[in-house]
């Protein structure tokens, strides 16, 4: 199972913000939305970071309520890790643990074309095996 399957189904909106915008604007949309993170954009789709509630919480523990102010930038992951819509399930469950992170963005032609969190890829591993139980139940069952 690919990326570009779980695409196929979720669909490819994603959230982003300009890395001028500020930082209550982030946790307005984060909490508007019921989402953990947005990607930071030009407005060009090209990736620029990735603004999680992390990132937030790290921020606001140094800067108090003043963080809400301070632009996007200076809280966002500058350095993006990404996938495409040929990386397997597993590859993206393997970036998402090393890199400690639950949401990885699907990048095409140098743009951003979507995002994957780590619930998605639970989901679809959780549905791939369960297909494969009941493919093998069948299998046993006309032997």
């Amino acid at each position: 199972m690919t990326v570009k399957a779980i695409l196929e189904t979720k669909g490819h909106d994603v959230f982003t913000l300009g890395p001028n915008e500020k930082l209550s604007e982030a946790i307005r949309m984060l909490a508007e939305h019921r989402i953990g993170a947005l990607v930071i954009t030009n407005g060009d789709r090209k990736i620029v970071g990735i603004l999680s509630e992390r990132d937030i919480v790290k921020v606001v523990a140094r800067e108090g309520a003043a963080a809400l102010d301070i632009p996007v930038r200076s809280a966002m992951t500058p350095k993006v890790n990404i996938c495409n819509e040929n990386h397997t399930v597993n590859e993206v469950m393997e970036i998402m643990t090393r890199g400690r992170f639950r949401h990885l963005p699907v990048e095409k032609n140098g743009l951003l074309d979507g995002i994957v969190s780590i619930g998605d890829v639970v989901k679809r591993r959780i549905e791939d095996v369960e297909r494969e139980a009941e493919e093998i139940k069948q299998y046993i069952a006309t032997a």
